[in-house]
Formats: C-alpha cells, structure tokens, sequence
C-alpha cells in the first residue's frame, strides 16, 4: 500500500497566494513536472474568511479560487502528468461563521467558544463530539473520492491522537493508498505516530537544525538531529523542507548564500518524503513577521507565465533539478538512515544507507579545502562547496 509515497517530491502551494485561482496554478503544472516534483501540495482551497485557515465550509472550493469545475480540471492536469496532490485540512479550529450545532465547539470555563492560540477569528472544533468526528471523516472521504491522494493536518498537534486513529480507521478501508501527514512543531514525533496511526509527521526539527547549523557553523547539531530523524524514521515518514507557508524563506534565513545548496543537499539525500515550497526553487526571499498579514511576504504571487520570473532565479531551479535528479535515481533515501562522520564544526560527510544502498554527501562550509576518505580515497571539498558521492 501507498507505494507512491517513496517516490514522491511535493511541490507545496499556498492557492490564497499564488494568485489567479486554480485555472492559474493548472497552467504551472508543466513548470512543476520540469522541476522534477510529481506530486502538488496544495495550502487550503476551501471556503473561508481569510487567508483559509478559517474554514467556513470544507465541502465548498474558495470562490476566490474557483469552482468545482476548476478543482476537477486540475486534477485532471495532475493525473496527465503523473502528479498526485495533497490538500489541507483544517479541523482543529473553523472560522467563526462556520455553521454547526454548538457542540462541536469547545467552551472556556466561562462558556465562550475557545480560540486557538489567541486568535479571535479561530475556533475551536470539539474533538470529544462523535458529530466533529463523523464531519471530518465525511470531509476526508468526499476529496479523497474527488482525486485527491493524501492529506496534511493542519495543527495536527492540538487534535488528541485517538481522535486521527478513530478517523482513519474509517476511512483507510476504501482508500487504502491515502497518505496522512500531521503537523507537528516539535517533539514527541515517535509518540504521536504510534498513537495517532498517521503515516507521517511535519519535520520541523530538521528543518530547523538544517539552516540553524549552516548559520552557526556547527554541524554537530545537525548530526544530533539526524539521530532524531532516524528514531522517527522506524515509526513512519517524516515530511522534510526547508521552506513553507509559515517560515520565513530559507533564501533570507541563510546568512550566507553559498549555502542554500548545502540546505538542499541535505534535504534530497537524508530520509523522509521532502517537499519544495513554491518560490524557493526561484530562490525568492521573505520575512515571516509576528503580526497581522506578517505572513504574506512568504505567500506571494506567481506571475501569469514563467515569462515573468526574474533571471536569477534559474540557476537556482537547475540546482533544485540536479538534486531531485540525484534522489530520483535512489529513491530508496525516503526511508534511509543517515549518519554525519568525519565530523567538525564546519565539514561533515553524511553517510545515507536502508542497508543494501549508500550514498555519501560531502559538506563543506569552512573558508579552506576539507578532505574527506571516502572508501580509501581522499575527496578534497573546496571551501563553502559541496559533493554527492554517487554510489
């Protein structure tokens, strides 16, 4: 079951951003198949108040996106050109308009409806109500039947895990080939697959290793990591990135940009399933802020064609094509284990094998040559570059 999942390379896409509504993005699937991606992560395209994490109605395409009708047709371009698609769901909070018996919502002491994580405009589901439970399985199924292929749970962490086990064990015997990935901030992710039956969990902690020990020069804390992501590794399929809809670009969190190949090396060749975030392959920048609308210059518009993205962008899609390409041929690193030896502050080979296969990523972000052995032999690694050793 679900073999698709260790080929996979998500293309994730905030809709609300991208611009144009669907009949747009149905245009780009051309551009995503010649980045190397065959599967479209799709940010929320349901109805909703405002930046769609606020869901008034989960059966309902945004009209701000489209119809049906354009929800059918992209789906149609995906399937022509192999690509599977993931959607949102958002079920540990609606909007305020959403229409429901008042029991599907959690009350404070003083019986007002319950926020989630302080903002007004969110509230929350009930996740004890057997009526909450019935709703989002019915969610889960109608989109599943209308083409989708998987699933991300948005705040999957503020949703008891009983609540995902009891939901999937009704909707995995007609779609035994759906994918479940929840969001997860940080921590506790061995636990929460076992608990929950997902098959997968967002990758927060590598992510952050990933940028934060290129910055620090100190690869020591992704090795530690990547222990981590082993561990994570033997209960499911962690969702890897260095960019999404909630981070600021990994293009403006490096402080130096030679290094945002070294980000990508690691992101193609360590185990789980990765994912692009629409923009980084173009090397856009931009700066989550703490505010309101802070999130909009990491969701910004796509132009009407290629034709408008900027020149230097490209040689940034081509390194994203190189390493796709490279994970293409060993597609067996979705479930890899990695380990980081020859190990300083500054250079690191990290060693990838499921047992059978291995492949060595050479990392070099010191200001002189490293020198690595590599099955006897001596690989010189210029300063600030990197190398693939192709087995």
């Amino acid at each position: 079951m679900r073999e698709w999942v260790d080929h996979v390379i998500w293309w994730h896409v905030y809709p609300l951003g991208f611009g144009g509504g669907l009949k747009r993005l149905t245009g780009w699937l051309d551009y995503a198949v010649e980045l190397g991606v065959n599967g479209l992560q799709l940010g929320p395209i349901f109805a909703s108040e405002t930046h769609g994490y606020d869901t008034t109605d989960h059966f309902r395409i945004d009209p701000r996106l489209g119809d049906d009708a354009d929800f059918d047709a992209l789906i149609a371009g995906c399937r022509e050109r192999g690509l599977q698609v993931m959607l949102d769901g958002v079920f540990n909070h609606v909007g305020r308009s959403f229409q429901a018996p008042e029991s599907w919502f959690k009350h404070t002491a003083s019986g007002e409806r319950a926020v989630f994580e302080g903002h007004g405009s969110l509230v929350e589901l009930n996740h004890d109500e057997p009526e909450v439970l019935d709703h989002v399985v019915r969610v889960m199924e109608h989109w599943l039947d209308r083409g989708a292929s998987a699933w991300r749970l948005d705040v999957a962490y503020g949703v008891p895990p009983a609540f995902w086990r009891a939901a999937l064990a009704r909707v995995r015997p007609a779609k035994p080939e759906a994918w479940f990935t929840g969001e997860i901030l940080q921590g506790g992710y061995v636990a929460y697959l076992r608990d929950s039956g997902l098959d997968s969990i967002t990758q927060y902690e590598l992510w952050k290793a990933i940028w934060s020990s290129l910055n620090d020069g100190n690869f020591y804390e992704l090795a530690w990591t990547l222990k981590r992501n082993n561990d994570v590794l033997e209960a499911g399929q962690p969702l890897t990135f260095v960019g999404n809809h909630d981070v600021t670009r990994i293009a403006s969190k490096l402080d130096d940009e030679r290094h945002l190949a070294h980000a990508l090396a690691v992101l193609f060749t360590v185990g789980g399933v990765p994912s692009v975030y629409y923009g980084d392959e173009q090397g856009f920048r931009g700066v989550k802020e703490d505010r309101a609308g802070g999130d909009d210059a990491v969701r910004p518009a796509f132009p009407e064609t290629r034709d408008g993205l900027a020149g230097y962008g490209w040689p940034i899609f081509h390194l994203h094509q190189r390493l796709i390409s490279v994970r293409r041929r060993h597609a067996w690193l979705v479930r890899a284990r990695t380990t980081a030896e020859q190990l300083t502050n500054t250079a690191v080979a990290l060693v990838s094998t499921d047992g059978g296969n291995r492949l060595v990523t050479l990392l070099n972000i010191g200001d002189e040559p490293y020198t690595f052995t590599v099955d006897g032999a001596s690989v010189t690694v210029p300063a600030h570059d990197w190398q693939i050793v192709d087995e």
